[in-house]
């Protein structure tokens, strides 16, 4: 099955309906990168009138994950997943829409690979950067993914 993001929202609002309720939506995916946006609501902002720094962190660890899910999705084995730490650095102020890229995908192979030869489970950094409706980086996220093959 060829993850879309259509099946991506689909699956957000049944599982991680706050990050749905919030906004967050999947708007592309290939095999090197997913696009994510989420537009600066009532619901999702924070006492600043800007952006709750939570919902672009939803959004940007979606444009990692996604890819991550696909990439397991084409393996056609069980293998888990999990972020295993994370860090953000924030430059402006979120407002409007706000666009999150990952282009990453190429970091998947490779431990995916590792994992299944070895048997043990690996890390990889995947970076998400997120930008407004001027091109502006208001925020960038860095996502420490871990897969393990599942016996």
């Amino acid at each position: 099955m060829l993850m879309t993001p259509s099946k991506i929202n689909a699956f957000n609002m049944f599982k991680i309906p706050s990050a749905y309720l919030c906004g967050v939506r999947a708007k592309y995916i290939d095999h090197e990168k997913c696009i994510v946006t989420v537009k600066h609501r009532w619901i999702n902002q924070n006492p600043f009138k800007s952006m709750y720094w939570v919902v672009q962190g939803m959004a940007a660890e979606l444009s990692t994950g996604a890819l991550v899910m696909a990439k397991i999705q084409e393996s056609n084995l069980r293998i888990s997943m999990l972020v295993a730490s994370n860090n953000s650095t924030f430059i402006k102020k979120a407002t409007g829409k706000i666009t999150f890229v990952c282009k990453d995908g190429s970091l998947i192979d490779e431990a995916i690979k590792k994992a299944i030869e070895t048997g043990e489970g690996q890390t990889f950094w995947m970076q998400s950067t997120g930008t407004n409706e001027e091109g502006i980086e208001v925020s960038t996220f860095n996502f420490e993914w871990s897969v393990k093959v599942k016996g």
